[in-house]
C-alpha cells in the first residue's frame, strides 16, 4: 500500500522496500497530490502543514524525501529540522528536485508531530520555473500511514514595498503578526483541514544534487535609532556581505505598527527584495525567513512600535574557505580575499551573477566563479559547479540552442556565453579538475548538437551565428565577429577532448581539424600586422580579441610583440573580459604588467572601504553613483584563477588532479604562498626569492612536473614535501 500526499503536500508512503539512494522518481510514481482548500491567490502563498503520529519504537533510520515548489521549513517535535529546504524549479524545464532527510534523530518513542511550512513563489524568474501550483511532495516509508492537516497562513502576504523586478521569482514578504497561528508546529489545530488532491505538476523529481544551507546561527547586532517625523530608523552593519534572514524583536503596547525591512541593496539599478512587519500588541520577535543580501540592515519603525533587539541569521552553502594565498603585495592580498566573499555570496541554490537584482546562472560569471572555487573553497563546492553543467545541457531547446540563464523563464542564447560554456574553460576545466566522466558523458549529446548550429562561411570563418542577445561583453569596442570564432576555437578544443574521453574518435577528429582550418581562417582573415581585427570591424582595437587569439593558440609566437603593444593602449574589457586579458598577458611573458594593468583598473574596487565583494563594473560609486549595477560580481575575481595557474603554473595535466605542473612564472611575487583543496587531497606551494627556496607539497596517489623559471626541464616529484633551490 502507498499513501502519497502532495499539495501544497504530497507524499507519504508506507510499506516496502527501498533503495538506500534514490536519485530520480518518476511523476508516474506520484499518482496523487495535494493542497490546501482554501488557497486563493496563486502567487506568494504560504501553507502550513501538519501530521501526528504514534510511533512504538524509533527506527534506526527514517528517510523521508520531500519536494515543493518552492521551499519549505520543516519541524519534527517543535524542532526546526530545516531551514529553508528544497531548490528552486528544476533540473529541467519538467522536473523538480527533492531533498532526502534522515528523521530519526528527532522522532520520540509514542507521539510525533511534523509540521512543514511551505513557501509558493507562483512566479518565474531568472532562477526559477513555477510549477503553477502549490504543490509539496513527502514520502516517508519507515513511517506509518496518516493524514495530513493543512491551511493556509493567514499572516503571511506580499509587503507593501516597491515591488522586486521581474527577474526574482520571491516577493517582498509582509507578515501580519495579528493575524499569526501561534505555535502550530505543535499545538491545536484550528482552522486546519485534510489537504485535497490536485494534479501532479511537479514532473519527475530528481535528488538534490547540493547539500543542505550552512547555518551559522542567529547572532546579534548593535544597531542605532533615529527618530522621525513618522517613523524611526534603525541601521545595524553586518559584519560581512552575506545571505542573511533579519530576526526583530519589537515592543508595542497597541499593535499594528508597520516596519520596512530592506538592507543596503535593496536598490541596485532596479528594485531587490524587502520583507515588512506589523506588530501585534505586547513584546515579540519575528524572523523574516526569506533571505536577503547586504552589509547594512536598516528598518523604517512607525511610531508606536519600537525595536529593542536586532540580529541575523546568515546561512548559506555548506562550503568553507579551504584555499589560501598571501604575497607580499597587499593589494593583491585585499584582492583575494574580496573575491573569496564575492564566490559565497553568488552560491546557493545555483551559481549567479549577484545575489540581490537577479540570482541568474549566466553562463559567462559561471564560468568564470567555477574556475575560481577550485582553488579557493572546500571540494563540495563542486558540487554546485555540476548541478550547474547539467542544468545547462537538460534544458537545451528543441531547436539545440543552449541557453541562460537557467532554471528559469528566460530562454535567450547569448552564444559568447554558451560557446564558453561549453569548451576549455567551462564544462572541459570542470573534468580536469573533477574526474567526473559520467557528467561529461552526460553532456556530450548536447553539446555535440549545440556545436553544429554554428557553420562554415566561404572565408573560412564561422558564418554570423545570431543569437537571441548578441553580448559579448559590457562596454563599447568588441569585434564581435571575432569574439564570437575565437570563443567557438575555444569551445572546439574543450568539446574535441570531451569526445576523446568518452570515446567519440571520429567526433574528436573532426572537431580537431575544424579547430585548425578556423585558427588558420582567422590568421589569414583578421591579422594586420600588428593585432587581429575583422575586416567589417570600424571601432578601437578590441584588447578582449588579442587576448582570446593567444589563449585559443591561434596568434603564432612572432605576434607577441605586437599584441603586447596593443594591450598597453586598449583597454576596453570590462571585469567579466579583464580576466582574460590578464591570462594572455602571462601567456605571452608580460606577468609584470598584467600584474601593473589588473592593479590599475581594479584600484577602485579593491581598495573601495565600505563593501568587502568585486563589482560589475569598473565606476560603480565613483561620484556617488551607485546605479551602474551590483557590487557582488564574481565574474570580477577571475585573477583568483590566474594568479594559481599562471603565475604559479598549476594546473592538473591528468584529470583529477593525479599528475599536475608547478611552473612558477619568472614573474612571481617575491614572496607567495598558495595552498587549496583538490579531489586527491590539498596541494600547496611556497616561493621565496629572498630565501632561495620554492617548497611543493604534493598529495598521496599523485605526481608533480616542477619546471623552474630558471630551468626547462622538468622535475618529477613524488607525494610529499619538497624544498627545491631557487637561483633566480
Amino acid at each position: 500500500m502507498r499513501i502519497t500526499l502532495l499539495a501544497g503536500l504530497v507524499a507519504m508512503a508506507c510499506a516496502g522496500p527501498r533503495a538506500e539512494h534514490v536519485e530520480f522518481v518518476s511523476k508516474a510514481d506520484v499518482p496523487v497530490t495535494l493542497t490546501a482548500q482554501d488557497v486563493t491567490d496563486s502567487v506568494n502563498v504560504w501553507i502550513a502543514y501538519r501530521r501526528d503520529f504514534d510511533l512504538q519504537e524509533v527506527p534506526a533510520s527514517v528517510p523521508a524525501r520531500i519536494a515543493v515548489d518552492s521551499k519549505y521549513w520543516l519541524w519534527v517535535n517543535g524542532d526546526l529540522v530545516v531551514f529553508e529546504g528544497g531548490l528552486k524549479r528544476g533540473p529541467n524545464p519538467k522536473g523538480a528536485y527533492f531533498d532526502e532527510i534522515d528523521l530519526a534523530p528527532y522522532l520520540r518513542k509514542g507521539e510525533n508531530k511534523l509540521a512543514l511550512l511551505q513557501w509558493y513563489f507562483g512566479k518565474d524568474g531568472f532562477s526559477h520555473l513555477s510549477s503553477g501550483c502549490p504543490q509539496l511532495w513527502f514520502d516517508a516509508p519507515a513511517l506509518p500511514a496518516g493524514e495530513w492537516l493543512c491551511r493556509v497562513h493567514p499572516a503571511y502576504g506580499i509587503a507593501d514595498c516597491p515591488a522586486p523586478n521581474y527577474r526574482l521569482s520571491e516577493s517582498s514578504l509582509g507578515f501580519d503578526a495579528r493575524k499569526d497561528i501561534e505555535g502550530w508546529q505543535t499545538g491545536t489545530l484550528e482552522g486546519f483541514q485534510p489537504a485535497v488532491p490536485v494534479e501532479n505538476t511537479l514532473g519527475d523529481l530528481y535528488l538534490r544534487p547540493i547539500p543542505q544551507w550552512k547555518d551559522y546561527g542567529v547572532k546579534e547586532l548593535t544597531f542605532e535609532a533615529v527618530p522621525g517625523a513618522d517613523a524611526d530608523i534603525v541601521t545595524a552593519p553586518l559584519p560581512h556581505n552575506m545571505q542573511m534572514t533579519p530576526v526583530l524583536t519589537v515592543s508595542d503596547p497597541e499593535g499594528g505598527h508597520r516596519i520596512l525591512i530592506e538592507t543596503d541593496h535593496a536598490k541596485v539599478v532596479e528594485e531587490c527584495l524587502r520583507a515588512e512587519y506589523i506588530t501585534k500588541p505586547g513584546d515579540q520577535t519575528y524572523e523574516s525567513p526569506g533571505w536577503l543580501n547586504g552589509m547594512k540592515l536598516k528598518l523604517t519603525v512607525e511610531h508606536g512600535a519600537r525595536v529593542t533587539g536586532l540580529a541575523y541569521r546568515e546561512t548559506g552553502y555548506d562550503t568553507f574557505v579551504e584555499g589560501s594565498f598571501t604575497c607580499d603585495d597587499e593589494f593583491f592580498n585585499k584582492f583575494w580575499d574580496k573575491g573569496l566573499r564575492t564566490i559565497y555570496v553568488n552560491a546557493r541554490d545555483n551559481f549567479f551573477d549577484c545575489p540581490d537584482r537577479e540570482r541568474g546562472q549566466w553562463w559567462g560569471d559561471i564560468v568564470t566563479i567555477s574556475g575560481e572555487c577550485f582553488y579557493t573553497y572546500s571540494t563540495s563546492l563542486h558540487g554546485l559547479v555540476r548541478k550547474g553543467i547539467r542544468e545547462l545541457a537538460d534544458w537545451q531547446r528543441p531547436d539545440s540552442i543552449l541557453f541562460s540563464p537557467i532554471p528559469g523563464n528566460y530562454g535567450v542564447e547569448l552564444p559568447c556565453q554558451m560557446l564558453a560554456a561549453v569548451g576549455k574553460y567551462g564544462f572541459w576545466n570542470y573534468y580536469m579538475n573533477t574526474g567526473d566522466k559520467a557528467t561529461m558523458e552526460h553532456v556530450y549529446p548536447a553539446v555535440k548538437r549545440y556545436m553544429a548550429t554554428y557553420h562554415e562561411g566561404p572565408d573560412g570563418l564561422n558564418e554570423w551565428h545570431d543569437g537571441d542577445w548578441n553580448w559579448g561583453d559590457w562596454g563599447q569596442e568588441r569585434d564581435m565577429m571575432l569574439l564570437q570564432n575565437m570563443w567557438y576555437c575555444l569551445a572546439l578544443e574543450g568539446v574535441a577532448n570531451i569526445a576523446e574521453l568518452i570515446g567519440e574518435q571520429e567526433d574528436a577528429k573532426a572537431y580537431r581539424a575544424r579547430l585548425a582550418s578556423l585558427k588558420a581562417a582567422v590568421e589569414k582573415v583578421a591579422w594586420t600586422g600588428t593585432c587581429y581585427r575583422h575586416p567589417d570591424y570600424e571601432d578601437e582595437t578590441d584588447d578582449r580579441v588579442q587576448a582570446l587569439a593567444v589563449l585559443a593558440g591561434i596568434a603564432p609566437e612572432d605576434h607577441y610583440g605586437a599584441i603586447f603593444e596593443t594591450l598597453q593602449k586598449e583597454w576596453h574589457a570590462s571585469p567579466y573580459m579583464e580576466k582574460y586579458v590578464m591570462e594572455a598577458l602571462f601567456a605571452i611573458g608580460h606577468g609584470d604588467y598584467a600584474l601593473e594593468r589588473t592593479r590599475q583598473r581594479y584600484d577602485w574596487m579593491v581598495n573601495y572601504p565600505d563593501t568587502d565583494t568585486l563589482f560589475e563594473h569598473w565606476t560603480i560609486g565613483q561620484g556617488g553613483n551607485w546605479d551602474g549595477g551590483s557590487v557582488n560580481h564574481a565574474w570580477s575575481g577571475g585573477p583568483l584563477t590566474v594568479f594559481p595557474t599562471r603565475m604559479f603554473g598549476l594546473y592538473p595535466v591528468e584529470a583529477g588532479w593525479k599528475r599536475f605542473t608547478v611552473r612558477p612564472d619568472p614573474n612571481i611575487f617575491g614572496e607567495c604562498a598558495l595552498s587549496f583543496p583538490t579531489v586527491a587531497g590539498t596541494v600547496s606551494v611556497t616561493y621565496s626569492r629572498s630565501g632561495g627556496f620554492m617548497e611543493v607539497v604534493v598529495p598521496d596517489g599523485t605526481l608533480a612536473e616542477v619546471v623552474l623559471p630558471d630551468s626547462s626541464s622538468p622535475e618529477v616529484l613524488s607525494p610529499g614535501k619538497h624544498r627545491l633551490a631557487l637561483t633566480l
